[in-house]
């Protein structure tokens, strides 16, 4: 990806897609310094990587009046974990980079100087690695019927990694409808055999969910979204975002 111009970031947090009521977005990612200086560090600083995290914050346009608008979602999410996404000012295109990781919002500010466009600020902090991965399904693809998302080659899982997964439904009509989403994986691009490697609890609701494997290896390369879809005229808008760390 070249240099670019922040005009198209999408973020997600949970069920809800900030991006048409936001106007800056920070990422951030750090590593604790542990001094580790000795008689034997001739004469220089010596430090050790300590606990690592990450933070979230954005800022935008205040909205209220139904789960869809940053402030019922914001009042929703507080001080509770879900999944956040941003995208890297790609549209949130299937296989476009992304961050993701579960995170606890942590604050929410509202409201300025009078004859101002009514603001928002948030701040999420990670209560999981912060992942780079890419996104697997897009969020303007409305799912009626059950199906299966495009193949990443993300590479296979190392002993002691894990592949994560954060889905973000935003939006269910119908009757009863019901979405539950898996994470497969495959040894080629066909996905000749398929494997469940996650599967998200059903969702009949806008919200968010994120899931990681144990920890064990996996040897397949090639990783995809797939769901079924249940109900009368059901109607799914959500995004998925698959990486490993």
């Amino acid at each position: 990806m070249p240099k670019t111009v922040l005009l198209g970031v999408r973020s997600f947090a949970s069920g809800l897609d900030m991006t048409g009521v936001s106007n800056k977005m920070e990422l951030s990612a750090e590593v604790e310094e542990k001094e580790s200086t000795n008689y034997a560090s001739q004469g220089y600083k010596e430090v050790l990587g300590g606990l690592s995290s990450a933070e979230i914050s954005g800022e935008g346009q205040w909205e209220a009046g139904d789960p869809s608008k940053v402030d019922d979602a914001a009042w929703a999410q507080f001080g509770g974990t879900g999944p956040w996404s941003v995208s890297a000012n790609n549209a949130a295109a299937v296989g476009g980079l992304c961050y993701f990781t579960k995170a606890l919002r942590c604050d929410y500010k509202l409201f300025a100087d009078v004859g101002e466009v009514a603001p928002w600020t948030s701040t999420a902090k990670s209560a999981w690695p912060l992942v780079r991965g890419q996104f697997a399904h897009p969020p303007g693809t409305a799912r009626t019927t059950t199906g299966t998302g495009t193949a990443l080659n993300l590479g296979g899982v190392a002993a002691r990694k894990r592949l994560y997964a954060a889905l973000h439904v935003l939006s269910v009509a119908g009757t009863t409808p019901s979405l539950t989403a898996r994470v497969e994986s495959a040894a080629d691009e066909a996905f000749t055999a398929p494997t469940t490697r996650l599967t998200f609890t059903a969702a009949t609701t806008p919200g968010g969910q994120i899931l990681r494997t144990t920890g064990d290896a996996i040897t397949d390369a090639w990783w995809r979204i797939a769901w079924t879809v249940t109900g009368t005229t059901p109607s799914f808008l959500f995004a998925a975002a698959l990486g490993i760390g």
